[in-house]
């Protein structure tokens, strides 16, 4: 495996060949997350080359965190996201889970199996709103001669449909009495467009941003695709911890902060408006910015939640709010919107029109609808049934498992974050394994750079009488 002929096939001096060649060793899976290396004297000599440049090479890879130095123990391969930094660029050889570095595990591939065999599962591990709540949305009389004179305006309306701008700007009013300016409103496609946008337009290969851990924003490829660097912030129960953002910002120079603070995926929990304020003190005095993620604020379970934005607060311009209605209509219209200084989104606009040439006219018109006509109703009916449905869960893992499965009842949102009576791997899985058992898929804790024993479940695709 390791010796002076492998070396031959790459480029460039001695120390780039050895990491080159750690490097194809990963991506091939001859070297497997959480593997340790051979010592540097070890390398040395099977490779035929100076310590020094063992050292270099180790140094490099340890430096973007692909690999972790453990003193007293050795050299491992990174066997998680924290602080690793990828190539910004994709190399179209090599395979995808050179960038995730997360091999399929033995629970999810006997879920394969089980949905190969047809097998009925309720899959609580599916973020999505239930083909069940999603609303019956018509579209407005138009012709289509009209739509595609929409379409051909495209290049005039790069920031979105201004109708549905108005109701944005409306709904924002009603929902959190925010005064939001029309022109600082930018349409997307959803959060994962938004997010992509800012990657692309506000950051650089190498820039260390951080995020809640466990968070969602963890599973996320797109932020190492950019060739970011991701710190977790450790949390409570309302949201990151000041002290521990200190302690990250002190380690690393953060550029941005990335949150989601009501209704967090996958934790829960909603950041109290002391909190937010607190954070967007320090943020501003370190010049760090934030970008917040509002996915589920509207479905709260009681009236006395602090679900109001970060932006709320915002008096310098220093956050990036992002909206969507993929979880309250479903995430196939996928419609979004970025609410940010106006230079900013007319900068990242563009950056989208060289990309793929605008935004279609259709979601927008059905976003506009559900905005003008539906959201007050069915979002109402959406928290009514959500919330049946958290009961129902937490009523059957209470009788089911007797109170080894342990959890904070939900506020809101769309997931439960429990922990399961486990110790070690082994147990995991077989609690796992368990679970499937009875037809439940969940989510992993790992999925959101968490530890042991910890699962997300989404109850909104809990049907207790179906179990």
């Amino acid at each position: 495996m390791w010796h002076k002929q492998k070396l031959v096939p790459f480029e460039g001096p001695i120390f780039k060949k050895v990491i080159q060649l750690i490097e194809y060793y990963i991506e091939q899976g001859i070297l497997i997350s959480g593997e340790r290396l051979l010592s540097e004297r070890e390398l040395a000599k099977q490779l035929q080359v100076n310590r020094s440049t063992i050292v270099h090479a180790l140094d490099f890879l340890t430096e973007r965190g692909v690999l972790i130095r453990k003193r007293g123990s050795g050299t491992y391969v990174n066997n998680q996201k924290w602080g690793m930094q990828v190539y910004s660029t994709i190399n179209w050889r090599l395979p995808g889970h050179f960038f995730y570095q997360n091999k399929q595990t033995l629970y999810q591939q006997k879920i394969d199996k089980l949905r190969n065999s047809k097998t009925q599962l309720y899959d609580l591990a599916n973020g999505d709103l239930p083909t069940d709540l999603i609303p019956k949305l018509q579209l407005p009389n138009i012709s289509s001669h009209e739509l595609v004179m929409h379409e051909k305006q495209s290049d005039q309306l790069q920031l979105g449909l201004p109708s549905l701008k108005e109701q944005i700007v409306h709904y924002m009013k009603v929902c959190f009495a925010m005064q939001v300016d029309s022109d600082e409103i930018l349409i997307t496609s959803g959060t994962q467009q938004s997010l992509f946008l800012i990657t692309q337009g506000l950051l650089k290969p190498g820039d260390a941003i951080g995020i809640e851990s466990p968070s969602y924003f963890y599973s996320l490829p797109l932020f190492q695709a950019a060739g970011l660097r991701l710190y977790g912030i450790e949390c409570d129960a309302q949201g990151i911890m000041l002290e521990s953002l200190k302690k990250v910002v002190e380690q690393h120079q953060v550029k941005w902060l990335f949150l989601n603070p009501v209704f967090q995926n996958p934790m829960g929990f909603v950041m109290s408006d002391k909190r937010k304020k607190r954070i967007l003190d320090f943020c501003r005095s370190q010049c760090i910015g934030i970008v917040e993620d509002d996915a589920y604020s509207n479905l709260a379970f009681s009236d006395n939640l602090a679900i109001s934005p970060i932006k709320k607060f915002d008096n310098n311009d220093q956050v990036i709010y992002l909206g969507s209605l993929s979880k309250y209509i479903g995430r196939n219209i996928r419609i979004g919107w970025m609410i940010a200084p106006r230079a900013v989104i007319e900068n990242l606009a563009k950056i989208r029109q060289h990309i793929d040439s605008g935004l279609s006219i259709l979601p927008q018109l059905l976003a506009e609808q559900y905005l003008q006509n539906h959201y007050l109703a069915h979002q109402q009916l959406l928290r009514e049934k959500l919330k049946y449905r958290s009961e129902q869960l937490m009523n059957w893992l209470n009788t089911k498992f007797n109170g080894e499965i342990t959890y904070q009842p939900s506020l809101g949102g769309f997931h439960l974050y429990a922990n399961l009576p486990v110790t070690n791997t082994a147990q995991e899985l077989m609690f796992l394994n368990h679970l499937l058992s009875q037809g439940i898929i969940v989510a992993q804790g790992s999925d959101f750079g968490d530890s042991l024993g910890k699962v997300r479940l989404s109850y909104g695709h809990f049907i207790q009488n179906l179990i």
